[in-house]
């Protein structure tokens, strides 16, 4: 399980791409990028066909970000995510979120091992609405159910 500290670390990184998002407006991964850029980070969206994404001009792939970006945010499937961190680490991020609301997310076991051995911070499968100060209604309820249950980052 990933500790809070290496959750808080990660959102007190200032410039982060957001690799994945969408750009569907309608994809929930938008709103996680709206509201991360309404809450003042310096995003940079990655994706290998939009050229923007929320008037942010898109680049292909992380190292193409100038200047570099201190974290990625994977909005990935998890099938491509052992590629992209193998970028970020070419790249020179040295601090991954692998996105999950439900289902696998963006978590996969072997992009997972590579960050360990690679000196790369990783959040393993959090959506990080649950961790903003003041989040809306349903992401307090669901860290609160994670508590309850005992899987909520310490």
């Amino acid at each position: 399980m990933t500790s809070r500290a290496t959750i808080d670390e990660f959102l007190g990184l200032k410039r982060i791409a957001a690799i994945g998002v969408s750009s569907n407006p309608k994809d929930f991964t938008r709103s996680l990028f709206r509201e991360l850029k309404n809450r003042g980070y310096d995003l940079v969206p990655v994706h290998p066909r939009a050229t923007e994404i929320e008037g942010i001009p898109a680049v292909a792939h992380v190292a193409d970000a100038a200047p570099a970006v201190e974290g990625a945010l994977l909005l990935t499937k998890p099938a491509v995510t052992a590629e992209i961190v193998h970028e970020c680490h070419q790249a020179g991020v040295r601090h991954v979120w692998m996105y999950r609301a439900t289902g696998a997310g963006a978590v996969n076991r072997d992009a997972i091992d590579f960050c360990s051995q690679n000196h790369m911070s990783v959040v393993e499968g959090e959506c990080p609405y649950m961790f903003l100060p003041q989040t809306g209604f349903p992401h307090r309820v669901h860290g609160f159910c994670r508590k309850l249950l005992g899987r909520y980052p310490a």
